[in-house]
């Protein structure tokens, strides 16, 4: 089993940053694929943005230039800075993680961005 514990989340105005943090702990051999996806109130959960084994970064069109993954394989960590925030980011915010073909979420943090 794997576990996910997700944190940063918050009230913010538009125009402003928050950092996420999630740590992935358990039984782990190796990660495929580790990121966040985000839910918006009445809406369907849509990636915002992960990585692969090898590195490779993939980012929602949403999100794009104004959001950066970055992540610690030895540590299974992955943070989301979030910049140049608008109301429509406001969302639960889930990490996920990819190992050995499971996929593993948290519970999720809220993102509340004020106009």
């Amino acid at each position: 089993q794997v576990q996910l514990v997700e944190s940063g989340g918050g009230l913010v105005q538009a125009g402003g940053s928050l950092r996420l943090s999630c740590a992935a702990s358990g039984t782990i051999f190796s990660i495929n694929v580790m990121g966040w996806y985000r839910q918006a109130p009445g809406k369907q959960r849509e990636l915002g943005a992960v990585f692969n084994s090898i590195g490779a970064t993939t980012y929602a069109d949403s999100v794009k230039g104004r959001f950066t993954i970055s992540g610690d394989n030895a540590n299974y960590t992955v943070w989301l800075q979030m910049s140049s925030l608008i109301p429509e980011d406001t969302a639960v915010y889930y990490c996920n993680c990819n190992t050995r073909g499971q996929n593993y979420w948290g519970k999720g943090t809220l993102v509340t961005v004020s106009a």
